[in-house]
């Protein structure tokens, strides 16, 4: 069944190629970076590699390596034409070769398979990321509406992680319940990592059994999928009452979320939002928990991949767009309290934001 987000996808996608002369696009995808596929033929690839060949009438071709991937995109009614290939770029080389004097873009370019850039003089393919990345990043309102219901299946989530935190379980116990409701409700996918404990704790994983008792710390963010696309939140909460160095740790964090949230809006860097939020840190004293040693991102865009550009960094000087969809989450380790997360997903709009997350911006305590 053709969903509104892809219909209108499809019609973006024919508009890009049309006005950057591209008469073939081909996208790869694998069960990690799948979005630049799913983009063209609404299809999330869970099981080795795939390629869209994809023509600026809307026509596409779907070859799969994999014959139960194959057999699981005929299931779904893909309005493409869906190939098993288990010589993958063989195959796709092939249908490149028969196109004639055309001109081929793909993306991403720099996870192209080996093969197809090399060995074959006459076949000339162009980067195409410029055609892609900014359909990938600016969302079309179509697309907006499924990110909001992520975003409110997020909170439902959430909701559902408190009720299930209490001393005594086991972490994995919380993830099965979470990922339990999250299938009552349809959600196919869900990126989500933990961490339990106290100052000893510089991060979240996957679970690995850690037992919850009075005083830890639980972070955590939930990532559920909508029709394909993504919407995040970041929350911790203290089993048991908070202490006081862990009150005084999570107003900084608060501090600094609601200083980015405010910075953002269309026209600044993703380098200003982070800014905005380091600098909070800055002021505390707290300046070298917001390098490389100690977090990752200031928050990140997403939609058809949990994480994807623009990253919130103060060295990424992409300017933020109307449409844009992004997380901003000053998520690091504190050196009184251990890690500690706190982020809300946004939609960019003009003189500011739009907030998805409507889970109060606190520091939960359960009982």
């Amino acid at each position: 069944m053709t969903t509104a987000a892809f219909a209108a996808r499809q019609g973006a996608l024919a508009e890009a190629m049309k006005r950057e002369g591209v008469d073939l696009l081909l996208l790869f995808g694998n069960n990690w970076h799948a979005d630049h596929l799913r983009y063209a033929v609404d299809f999330g690839i869970q099981e080795g590699q795939g390629i869209a060949l994809v023509h600026p009438d809307g026509s596409a071709s779907l070859l799969l390596d994999d014959p139960a991937e194959c057999e699981r995109a005929r299931s779904e009614g893909l309005s493409c034409d869906v190939v098993f290939a288990p010589a993958l770029v063989r195959e796709a080389k092939a249908r490149l070769g028969r196109s004639g004097n055309r001109t081929i873009a793909a993306a991403p370019f720099h996870l192209l398979p080996y093969g197809l850039l090399h060995g074959d003089s006459d076949l000339r393919v162009n980067d195409g990321a410029k055609i892609v990345e900014r359909l990938l990043m600016t969302k079309l309102e179509a697309e907006i509406a499924c990110v909001r219901r992520a975003a409110q299946l997020a909170d439902e989530g959430y909701a559902v992680f408190r009720a299930a935190a209490r001393p005594g379980r086991k972490d994995y116990e919380l993830i099965a319940e979470i990922e339990a409701f999250f299938r009552t409700k349809g959600v196919p996918e869900n990126f989500m990592i933990i961490g339990v404990g106290g100052q000893e704790v510089r991060g979240m994983a996957p679970p690995g059994g850690k037992i919850l008792k009075a005083g830890d710390m639980v972070t955590t963010e939930l990532t559920p999928c909508f029709e394909g696309y993504y919407a995040q939140i970041c929350r911790t909460l203290v089993v048991g009452e908070a202490n006081e160095a862990q009150k005084r740790a999570f107003n900084v964090y608060l501090e600094a979320m609601v200083a980015g949230i405010a910075t953002t809006k269309a026209g600044v860097t993703a380098a200003s939002v982070a800014k905005a939020e380091n600098d909070v840190f800055r002021k505390y004293g707290l300046g070298e928990y917001t390098t490389s040693e100690y977090t990752r991102v200031r928050g990140h865009g997403m939609g058809l991949f949990p994480d994807q550009k623009p990253q919130i960094l103060e060295d990424v000087e992409i300017p933020l767009q109307a449409g844009m969809t992004i997380i901003v989450h000053p998520n690091t380790y504190h050196p009184e309290v251990g890690y500690l997360v706190l982020g809300d997903s946004v939609i960019v709009r003009e003189g500011g934001c739009e907030n998805l997350c409507g889970t109060p911006r606190e520091l939960f305590s359960v009982q």
